[in-house]
């Protein structure tokens, strides 16, 4: 007697369950605040174009690795407090925290910055937890994670400095980064609360905008729950010609490593009039559920994990 799930049904039904009940308050906290819950194409002519980041292949586009591209196009047409819950894909990412299809709560504010977009996220993850835990706190894998409190915050550059002894905003090497990143700075980090990384160097900017009075640093920050990274926020870069030069750099460089290159999507360049000042927030279900439901793998709340 075999003791495999039916139809390759990965999840429990308590992992089932209690994601739908995430997703239930995921979405009234923001309906509730006003947040307008927005639908984007999956499948896109042109992916974000990011250095690291690989699309799927999808008739003659590709299915997205985020809503990015679209939601801030939105913002440009006018809208302003705006969130999407959907399926983003990544190819070639597996693994226990990884998996190439996978689902994205992103939000933005305009008028907003990434500062006040961290506000929103401790008032958010407080909310929840009251909700599903009737508790500031929650319990995963041996730690007690405290949402109610002070939250570190601690410079991307600085603990380089101090740990990995050397400064990423004068001198990149992304390898370097990486492998310092996992190796001696992600174990430092509390697990006791949430952890967040801020103020990156300019190389990985992304699509963030640069601090205006030091343009080696990026506007942006990524949350760490129990030392898994769950959420990556920036100010958002509004000017049209810097993003056009960022992606087409990234494209080169793609090439250069003899990966895809993918097109510039010019109808959001296009919409870049570096008039708006915007906050944005992409935060992996996935994970978040995981983390809420003290469980180790994606499996337990994924219902069915596809290998196509």
């Amino acid at each position: 007697m075999t003791s495999e799930k039916p139809n390759s049904l990965t999840a429990s039904k308590k992992g089932l369950e209690f994601r739908s009940e995430t997703l239930h308050c995921i979405r009234n906290y923001f309906h509730d605040r006003d947040f307008l819950e927005v639908e984007t194409p999956i499948r896109v002519p042109t992916p974000a174009l990011e250095l690291h980041i690989d699309a799927e292949p999808s008739g003659a586009g590709f299915l997205r690795t985020s809503p990015e591209l679209h939601m801030k196009r939105l913002l440009s047409a006018g809208y302003k407090n705006i969130f999407q819950i959907g399926p983003c894909f990544r190819k070639g990412e597996k693994g226990h925290l990884h998996h190439p299809e996978y689902t994205m709560l992103e939000w933005y504010e305009c008028p907003g910055n990434y500062m006040s977009i961290l506000e929103q996220t401790k008032s958010f993850l407080l909310h929840l937890c009251r909700q599903i835990h009737s508790s500031t706190s929650l319990h995963y894998q041996g730690h007690n994670i405290e949402f109610d409190s002070d939250w570190p915050e601690y410079s991307v550059c600085q603990l380089f400095h101090t740990h990995a002894g050397w400064d990423p905003s004068t001198e990149f090497d992304q390898d370097h980064f990486d492998e310092d990143l996992v190796t001696i700075i992600e174990p430092l980090l509390p697990k006791d609360q949430p952890v967040i990384l801020k103020d990156f160097p300019a190389a990985l900017a992304a699509m963030s905008a640069l601090h205006p009075n030091n343009k080696k640093i990026a506007q942006r920050w990524e949350l760490y729950l129990g030392g898994i990274e769950i959420a990556n926020a920036y100010s958002e870069l509004w000017d049209a010609e810097e993003q056009r030069q960022r992606m087409e750099h990234w494209s080169a460089q793609r090439l250069t490593q003899g990966r895809e290159s993918y097109a510039v999507d010019n109808d959001f360049i296009n919409c870049l009039n570096g008039e708006l000042e915007a906050g944005g927030i992409a935060l992996g279900i996935d994970r978040l559920v995981m983390i809420f439901m003290n469980a180790t793998s994606l499996d337990e709340l994924i219902a069915f994990r596809e290998d196509v």
